[in-house]
């Protein structure tokens, strides 16, 4: 069964709304127990039958029972690259969401076969922006008369029709990591910048790294007449961003920072730039998934950690640090339940079809959509 880049409906595990969040944030408290041990041995039997016709790849975020088959782990970015360094492999298994995925089959070879094991495992930041729904913001734009003066630029959280929209319109894909050099390209380019989909991302990086105020930022809402702005808003904003956000990294609070800090005395907490921007701005830290990783690597033996990002990697890292103490920055518990719809289960229904002969949920993009998104991403590439 294949899968195109439309439309892919968004479901979620649990239930039981946090009111304090942000719309999306379904706390549905602890993961089921681990699956069946037999599962593990079945995993571990197609992998080994398949060698290596077979590339499995695992996000930082996917629950433990997972991540243990992955040849790879890492973030989306870097998981994409990886699998286009392995041509050698028909098959490419992304344990991770949708989005990750397409990113994965626009940048491998034409003759690999991307294979996400739920394709309920979508994204809900990506979801918040839809190809139409960008479409007509570009149309409100050039109502405003701004459009000539905007350089679109997209998280590589979004989809692939968001990121070709953005090669077709000489913009740029960034990660939390290049979010400044891709903005330092963009207003080399034009005067504003439509960032899309996630607007803390944005707004942190353009107050916090590039000198702008939180008053040259707007927030375009795609369910608003005119995005809820006024074309003179439009025309004196700076940085136009877009109405979404991380449903993991949007339900911390300030008040996550303050609990944590009067709890455990000297200790340093450490965020993700999806936060909100009162969150960042409270943090001793704030870096990319990757930056998480290396700074508790690196961190003084008996030193403690309060972090802000999704919780099985959180506990990965407690677990790989016993000498030092780390723990989730928020008091509830809160998994990034479409990431985890890759459990078990699915990746040996994946593993176990690929070694009988059969394909399934393979992601593909089509060929003008992936062009554009690739030249997208080629520019962030190339960025200095």
């Amino acid at each position: 069964m294949t899968t195109t880049t439309r439309d892919l409906p968004l479901l979620l595990l649990g239930s039981g709304t946090d009111p304090a969040s942000e719309r999306g944030v379904d706390c549905p408290g602890e993961l089921p127990a681990a699956s069946d041990p037999a599962l593990v041995e079945r995993a571990r039997a197609a992998k080994a039958a398949l060698g290596g016709q077979v590339f499995v790849l695992g996000h930082h975020y996917q629950r433990d029972e997972v991540i243990q088959f992955a040849d790879v782990t890492g973030d989306s970015f870097k998981l994409a690259q990886q699998a286009a360094a392995r041509p050698d492999a028909p098959y490419v298994v992304f344990c991770g969401v949708h989005f990750m995925a397409e990113s994965a089959d626009i940048l491998t070879a034409a003759h690999q076969r991307v294979i996400l094991p739920d394709l309920g495992a979508g994204c809900s930041m990506a979801d918040m922006a839809t190809f139409d729904q960008v479409e007509d913001c570009w149309d409100v734009l050039e109502d405003a008369g701004v459009a000539d003066d905007v350089v679109p630029v997209t998280y590589m959280n979004s989809s692939a029709d968001i990121k070709a929209f953005v090669g077709r319109h000489g913009g740029v894909v960034c990660t939390s990591s290049n979010a400044k050099r891709a903005l330092d390209w963009a207003y080399g380019k034009g005067k504003k910048v439509l960032f899309l989909p996630d607007q803390h991302l944005g707004r942190n990086t353009a107050v916090l790294q590039m000198g702008l105020s939180l008053d040259d930022c707007v927030v375009y809402s795609p369910h608003r007449r005119g995005g809820g702005l006024t074309p003179q808003q439009l025309r004196d904003a700076k940085m136009i961003l877009w109405r979404g956000h991380c449903s993991v990294h949007g339900r911390f609070s300030l008040d996550s920072v303050n609990e944590v800090r009067e709890r455990v005395p000297g200790v340093h907490v450490l965020v993700h730039p999806e936060c909100r921007h009162e969150v960042v701005t409270a943090a001793d830290q704030i870096g990319s998934t990757e930056y998480i990783i290396k700074t508790i690597e690196a961190a003084e033996p008996g030193s403690s950690w309060a972090i802000g990002t999704e919780l099985n990697l959180v506990r990965r890292l407690a677990n790989a640090h016993p000498d030092k103490n780390v723990m989730f920055l928020d008091k509830t518990v809160c998994y990034c339940s479409t990431m985890n719809r890759i459990d078990l289960p699915h990746l040996v229904l994946s593993l176990e079809s690929l070694a009988r002969g059969e394909v399934q949920n393979v992601i593909q993009v089509d060929e003008e959509t992936a062009h554009y998104a690739r030249v997208a991403l080629d520019q962030m590439l190339a960025l200095p």
